[in-house]
């Protein structure tokens, strides 16, 4: 929503806006907060008014009424304010090294995975990992999974067999936004949803 592409027409954002908003957002606050000039701190942190100002500068008709919706409608609650409202985080998916400070959780018995096709024979032989992010990232719920999943291609549900990795030491976390954490799923705690 940069300013000659956009604007906030009776206060309510549009969708596409929201959704572009949305992007730039997930890749300052977790992953290249240079693109914008912002320092991220420990926590995931940037300050808002600081945020506000160098998307304003880089010309993104921004301001705190149109970052609040965006944290209070996206869909997936990708991003949080600290308990004083004065700064913002993305709640999970970071490249960038910070510290949450999620505290280990039980997991439910079972948790999902989406994936595409094409990327089934390397998880089934080598498990699922990290790599750039701080974390794998699971779901609850099979819906979940398979939007997941579609995002790369025919998706494929993987049932993760949480409470057994619990049991054998696996530690998870549960973000802000409802998505499981963990650090490695090995291929025997694997097992491919039939239907989907």
């Amino acid at each position: 929503m940069k300013s000659d592409k956009a604007s906030k027409p009776n206060s309510v954002l549009l969708v596409k806006d929201a959704v572009r908003l949305s992007k730039l957002l997930s890749l300052v606050l977790r992953h290249q907060p240079e693109k914008l000039g912002i320092e991220i701190d420990a926590q995931g942190y940037t300050d808002v008014e600081i945020l506000l100002y160098k998307m304003q500068s880089a010309g993104w008709q921004i301001d705190r009424e149109i970052l609040d919706e965006v944290v209070s409608t996206n869909n997936k609650q990708r991003f949080a304010y600290d308990s004083t409202g004065t700064k913002i985080r993305a709640s999970q998916g970071h490249s960038l090294h910070v510290d949450l400070k999620y505290e280990p959780v039980i997991p439910p018995a079972v948790l999902y995975h989406g994936t595409g096709e094409k990327s089934l024979a390397s998880i089934l032989a080598n498990g699922l990992s990290k790599r750039s992010r701080q974390h794998v990232h699971l779901c609850a719920d099979i819906k979940t999974a398979i939007q997941v999943g579609k995002r790369h291609g025919p998706p494929v549900v993987l049932i993760v067999q949480a409470k057994r990795m619990h049991e054998n030491g696996y530690r998870f976390y549960l973000s802000d936004n409802g998505v499981w954490l963990t650090d490695f799923v090995g291929p025997e705690h694997l097992s491919i949803l039939e239907e989907t």
